[in-house]
């Protein structure tokens, strides 16, 4: 229950933080539209996808927020713009993963030193399983959403980075048909298998450094 409690605010923060990522990067681009719908903002409840939420509370690794609607014709180079609105998400969530191992440091630096007293130590070590959890959280959303099958940011990267002569292939994934690829890999535990080490992996770079 207590792990349960940690995890749900770290959620809604990650999920949101990456939602309004895309959307800051779509109006930096010329695009209004996230502006007008109300999505330029970090609360929660204006980017929760019910469906993705709990998959993410449930895997405690991957998970999808309600998609930032973006107008591409209001982008100046449209094919460059989607790349970097795409890759916004991902990053602010990199971003955020970096953000609190500092914090990480910082309280466990003042716990080896005995700066913290007994009371305020016993939440010091609550905030250092937050943390963890929220390390890990921010780099499977930002690593399970940059692999390339739509509607994951990784597939409008990779538009973005292909020739338009392919991008017929990932039309053809658009739509249910990704989603259905996504909820097979994620149920048949190939999507775990793949990301999890890398995860991992820079987890424990950023958490000791190695």
């Amino acid at each position: 229950m207590t792990e349960i409690l940690l995890i749900i605010p770290v959620i809604l923060l990650s999920l949101s933080i990456h939602e309004f990522s895309h959307g800051k990067a779509a109006d930096m681009l010329g695009d209004p539209t996230p502006r007008s719908m109300g999505r330029l903002t970090l609360n929660p409840i204006a980017h929760l996808d019910p469906i993705g939420a709990l998959v993410l509370l449930l895997t405690r690794r991957f998970g999808w927020a309600k998609p930032v609607p973006i107008n591409p014709r209001n982008f100046r180079n449209p094919q460059r713009d989607i790349l970097l609105v795409s890759l916004a998400g991902p990053l602010s969530n990199i971003g955020l993963a970096i953000l609190i191992s500092f914090i990480f440091r910082f309280v466990l630096f003042l716990l080896e030193r005995g700066a913290i007293n007994y009371a305020v130590g016993n939440f010091a070590f609550f905030l250092v399983e937050m943390i963890q959890i929220g390390i890990i959280i921010n780099l499977a959303l930002a690593i399970f959403n940059l692999l390339p099958v739509p509607p994951l940011d990784g597939s409008k990267i990779l538009r973005g980075v292909l020739p338009y002569r392919y991008h017929q292939y990932l039309n053809f994934l658009e739509g249910p048909y990704g989603f259905m690829i996504i909820i097979l890999l994620l149920f048949t535990g190939v999507i775990g298998r793949v990301i999890s080490p890398v995860i991992f992996f820079f987890y424990n770079v950023l958490m000791f450094g190695a």
